[in-house]
């Protein structure tokens, strides 16, 4: 089954999600919380960069980054699709290596059940 990645779109999806579970790491902060009107078959999850982290470049690659390694997360690992997931980024992302950015968010997802 080939499953597609949807970003999250209305206001109150995101507020509904900011008052879910929390997990936090180096990285990322990692909200997430069952919604009722959600399709089981496919993942709702957006990425979050503030303009704190950087200017427009940097913001999407970290972007770019995140989007990548959930790719590979559907594909290798074994994520809930129940929840929808709300991923805000630090700016300890920026200055890491894509390697150890994965690794991270592979166990942080490995967590969630």
């Amino acid at each position: 089954m080939k499953s597609k990645i949807i970003s999250l779109s209305k206001n109150e999806d995101f507020k509904s999600i900011l008052n879910g579970k929390k997990l936090s790491n180096k990285y990322l902060t990692i909200f997430f919380k069952k919604l009722s009107d959600k399709d089981k078959n496919k993942l709702n999850i957006s990425f979050i960069t503030k303009k704190k982290i950087g200017k427009a470049v940097n913001r999407n690659k970290i972007k770019r980054r995140l989007r990548n390694i959930m790719n590979d997360a559907v594909k290798k690992i074994n994520i809930n699709f129940n929840y929808c997931y709300l991923l805000i980024a630090k700016s300890y992302i920026l200055n890491d290596s894509y390697k150890k950015i994965k690794e991270t968010l592979f166990n942080e997802f490995e967590k969630i059940k």
